[in-house]
């Protein structure tokens, strides 16, 4: 099992080799936008990796290529579908605020918590 840790939403959740950090966000119920359904075709899924990047598999060409596409992108962004586990350890997510902002236009019913 891996340990993904949503920073600022002081979440964690255990999750099974092999899963993408998105997936680990729906099973804990942290704010990650998916407007595509997770099948890298948008960046509404974008997080940084603050830590254990060593543990996902790495970013293939059509992540990077939508990567291109999405808002305040740095050297730790990755799409959340597309950030499959490799091996067991902690990984530390941060939301972005592109992601943030797709997951409560998405769930208008969920209230967005004051910054």
């Amino acid at each position: 099992m891996a340990k993904v840790v949503f920073l600022e939403q002081n979440l964690e959740v255990d999750v099974p080799v092999g899963s993408s950090i998105l997936e680990a966000s729906k099973k804990v119920g942290a704010p990650e936008g998916d407007a595509c359904g997770g099948v890298c075709a948008c960046s509404t899924c974008h997080v940084y990796v603050e830590e254990g990047e060593e543990l996902l598999r790495e970013a293939e060409e059509d992540e990077e290529d939508i990567l291109d596409k999405a808002f305040d992108v740095r050297m730790n962004s990755r799409l959340g579908c597309q950030a499959r586990i490799e091996a067991e350890g902690t990984i530390v997510v941060r939301i972005s605020e592109e992601s943030l902002d797709a997951y409560y236009n998405e769930h208008p019913d969920v209230p967005r918590p004051e910054k």
